[in-house]
């Protein structure tokens, strides 16, 4: 997969500030796709000072896995809440990069434009991308939200007074929500609906999930074992 270079990933988080306001006006949350035939799970894992980003491709509405690539980098960018991108986005898109099966829709383990600056991982890496994405988050970096039902599928708006940011979604009943955001190219209802797609027996959506256990088994590859014994 080929991307855009919006920007320098060498910033200080005051500049990487800046350069989410900018970016802001950028973001289209329309839907931009006709059909969805391919779809991807994103996710990063961290060893140390590495850090590994695992992309997994797979047919839609099918979840069969066609293809799975990863890489490894050092760790260049301070945690700092918000600004995530800046610290998993240049190994993300290392690893997109490596894509030969093109997803028309990418699912990132993170926000999208539920976000203080509504500039979330998938928000900022569909806008590199040029591509439909989706946030599905496992906790809530920003807005407000009202009970959610019990039931798979039920769902209630989170909101910045009037403005709304994503859903807060039951994917299994009876088991904590998610919270799912546009990223780019892509509205709220459709993520929704590509979400729920892609939920097989857990909470988290299949192609996110197989993401997920994909980087963090190259992580133990790198963990040092003694007489067969990870330290």
């Amino acid at each position: 997969m080929k991307y855009l270079n919006l920007h320098s990933w060498e910033v200080s988080p005051g500049k990487a500030i800046q350069l989410q306001k900018e970016l802001k006006e950028k973001i289209d949350l329309k839907k931009s796709f006709n059909q969805v035939k391919i779809v991807a799970g994103a996710d990063v894992s961290y060893y140390k000072n590495k850090m590994i980003a695992g992309i997994v491709i797979l047919k839609f509405p099918q979840l069969e896995i066609i293809e799975k690539k990863s890489s490894v980098s050092s760790v260049n960018f301070p945690y700092i809440p918000g600004l995530l991108t800046f610290r998993e986005g240049p190994s993300l898109l290392a690893a997109l990069e490596k894509i030969k099966n093109e997803p028309d829709v990418i699912l990132f383990d993170g926000q999208g434009i539920a976000h203080p600056r509504r500039m979330g991982i998938a928000t900022h890496l569909g806008l590199f991308l040029d591509k439909p994405t989706i946030g599905c988050a496992k906790s809530r970096l920003s807005g407000e939200y009202t009970l959610v039902g019990e039931e798979k599928g039920d769902y209630t708006l989170l909101k910045e007074g009037e403005e709304v940011l994503g859903a807060v979604l039951r994917t299994r009943r009876k088991v904590k929500p998610i919270f799912v955001s546009p990223g780019h190219k892509i509205d709220l209802l459709n993520s929704i609906e590509i979400i729920l797609k892609c939920i097989v027996k857990y909470r988290l959506p299949f192609p996110v999930r197989e993401a997920h256990i994909f980087v963090n088994r190259i992580r133990n590859d790198l963990i040092p074992t003694i007489d067969g014994i990870k330290f």
